[in-house]
């Protein structure tokens, strides 16, 4: 067992290296296809921990490059994209990465809470799903209104990435949704040994205890087999008219078995499995939401016709085995 756990850490280690050079790739891609009207270059942070630790405790404050009211779409992306947070978490800690990096790459970017005991909680995503499915809705028509646009894009993580599907199925989201994209969503529901992972790893993340001492209606419905996500699954998991993306890594530890993230095969469905692409990716449930190989993924399910490639080709400085 301590042979096989050292071996698990060298690869850790290594695919650190990959996924710093990834994010040289891909910053380096970012800033050669930036619009030549785009007065502001955000900082992009593909650590998921820091980036958590720095949002945690301002959890209405918006991510970088997001909420900008007066953001009007573009030719090139005429959808606004509207992250939506996982479990435990909010807009401010869990969108370091994507935010400015939607942003820098010319598109108009929203991000909201939902879910928690007071906006104001530093926990989100916790409450009742239907009622946070309620909440979107209202977001998405805020932002519509504001935008002048039909449609929005919805980016989701974990609970993120499985509640809008309760949006467009239930409150009238498919007539409103062009794409979702989903890194890591809980579509087939977790174990309770996921949720309890994914506890621990936020409270290694974040200096409070009891986590899961409160209530967490969303844990319990996203469970495999709960009676929510049987429902939501019955007659079909996806709409014809919505397009949808599932993007998930191996390791993950908090959507288990990881094969619970994907959707049924449709043509208006893609499944991705990161270590498909890249071997040696490998990010887990959290550090997926900031992963540059998972981000790729993302502006490529977001703009399909101008297709990036996946920045995993690198030589990496290691010797010996690694699995």
């Amino acid at each position: 067992m301590a042979t096989e756990k050292a071996q698990r850490e060298k690869t850790r280690r290594g695919t650190r290296l990959l996924t710093a050079a990834a994010a040289v790739a891909l910053g380096l891609a970012v800033a050669g296809t930036q619009p030549a009207a785009a007065a502001t270059h955000y900082p992009v942070n593909y650590d998921f921990a820091t980036g958590a630790v720095a949002g945690a405790l301002t959890p209405t404050k918006a991510p970088l490059g997001a909420n900008d009211w007066s953001c009007k779409p573009s030719a090139a992306h005429p959808e606004a994209v509207v992250l939506v947070n996982g479990t435990f978490g909010n807009m401010s800690d869990n969108w370091a990465a994507a935010s400015p990096l939607l942003a820098n790459n010319g598109y108009c970017v929203f991000a909201f809470n939902y879910g928690g005991s007071s906006p104001n909680a530093i926990f989100q995503g916790t409450g009742e799903i239907g009622a946070s499915a309620a909440q979107l809705a209202t977001f998405v028509d805020q932002v519509l209104a504001a935008t002048g646009t039909s449609k929005v894009d919805l980016l989701g993580h974990s609970q993120g990435g499985m509640m809008p599907r309760y949006y467009i199925k239930n409150l009238g989201g498919a007539a409103k949704v062009d794409k979702l994209v989903a890194l890591a969503p809980s579509n087939n529901g977790t174990t309770l040994d996921g949720i309890t992972q994914l506890g621990q790893a936020l409270q290694l993340l974040i200096p409070v205890n009891g986590l899961l001492n409160g209530p967490c209606a969303a844990c319990v419905e996203q469970e495999v087999g709960s009676p929510f996500l049987t429902a939501l699954n019955a007659g079909g998991e996806t709409s014809p008219s919505v397009t949808y993306t599932v993007i998930e890594s191996v390791d993950d530890e908090v959507v288990t078995p990881y094969t619970n993230a994907f959707l049924p095969a449709a043509p208006n469905v893609t499944d991705i499995t990161l270590q498909h692409q890249c071997l040696l990716d490998s990010t887990d449930h959290l550090e997926i939401a900031a992963d540059p190989i998972a981000l790729t993924d993302v502006l490529n399910a977001l703009d399909p016709a101008h297709p990036r490639s996946v920045p995993c080709e690198v030589v990496l400085p290691i010797t010996g085995p690694l699995f």
